[in-house]
């Protein structure tokens, strides 16, 4: 008996050290859990914002926008539209979890205000590294321009959208867009004419990697690691590229940046709207005071039973009227 105990102890003793090193020595046992909370959260959101969709939604699901297996979009309008001006969202998931079907619900509530609105799917799964989401919406851009008659598209009318990890894509993306010199340098020519996006709403996003690298929590250095593909990716040139704040222009279009007070992006939107307002581009930014309660957390503008998530949709389709009218 004595022999099994220790045999059975020497197994388990060993399964411990291998669990231990696949952590260390790989990010994907972390991101795998990451990816299943996150999954049960965009579940979550959609159920809540279910009841805020109105009548007469058409979707168009799953449409090719190049070959690989995640390169799909799907396309959300009122029944009986034309080309309408379009809001074109890049879902979040800390790069490397997430979906176009959790910000279905809330596209379809923007389709319901006289929009068309697009989700746009990407890679997340392992074996994808960075820059290849970034390349994929940047072609998503392109197709949606280039079939635009048949997606209820106004070619004169789009505005780039995305919420955490999605809107620092969407916010490279444009820069990609506006900036030869940063294309040149990140190796993506541009999919779209500069110009063709006019305004940009980034919602509880990430615009400081490098900042977020400098001290990372085990989470941040798990997403950041799987994302990249580079175990020191503080080191590298190439995603350095990928931090906002220290690679916007002039010609960075009109934003809108909301973040709420107890997530912890927050200081990140901040410096954004202030590094914009620098450079002269118009913003408009939605924050909240420190000491509300219950504070407000990270992508709380998905939850339209909130007042403060009313209040970020009405600023958002203010800022869309303003933009895109």
């Amino acid at each position: 008996m004595k022999r099994v105990l220790l045999w059975t102890g020497g197994i388990l003793a060993a399964l411990l050290v291998l669990v231990v090193l696949a952590f260390r020595l790989s990010p994907w046992p972390t991101v795998a859990i990451i990816q299943y909370v996150f999954a049960r959260g965009d579940a979550a959101s959609e159920e809540r914002l279910a009841k805020h969709v109105p009548a007469g939604i058409v979707t168009r699901a799953d449409i090719d926008y190049g070959p690989g297996p995640s390169e799909r979009l799907d396309v959300f309008v009122r029944e009986g539209a034309a080309a309408q001006p379009t809001v074109v969202w890049v879902h979040g998931g800390a790069w490397i979890a997430g979906s176009k079907q959790g910000v279905s619900n809330y596209l379809r509530v923007l389709a319901g205000e006289g929009y068309t609105a697009i989700a746009v799917e990407y890679s997340t799964g392992h074996g994808t590294a960075y820059p290849e989401p970034v390349r994929q919406v940047n072609a998503a851009l392109g197709y949606v321009l280039a079939h635009a008659a048949e997606l209820n598209v106004d070619p004169a009318r789009i505005v780039i959208a995305g919420d955490s990890a999605g809107a620092q894509i969407a916010s490279q993306v444009t820069l990609i867009a506006t900036d030869p010199g940063y294309a040149e340098a990140l190796g993506i020519a541009p999919a779209v004419p500069a110009g063709t996006i006019k305004g940009a709403i980034l919602v509880s996003g990430a615009f400081d990697l490098e900042g977020m690298g400098a001290d990372p929590s085990w989470f941040v250095r798990a997403v950041l690691w799987a994302y990249s593909g580079i175990h020191d990716f503080m080191a590298d040139e190439r995603f350095r590229l990928a931090t906002i704040v220290g690679n916007l222009t002039p010609a960075f279009p009109p934003s809108f940046i909301t973040s709420g007070n107890g997530d912890p992006l927050e200081p990140q939107a901040h410096r954004m709207v202030e590094r914009l307002t620098e450079l002269g581009v118009p913003v408009d930014g939605l924050f909240f005071p420190a000491g509300l309660e219950p504070a407000l957390g990270h992508e709380y503008q998905f939850n339209l039973d909130l007042p403060q998530g009313e209040e970020a949709l009405a600023a958002t389709l203010a800022f869309l009227r303003q933009t895109i009218p």
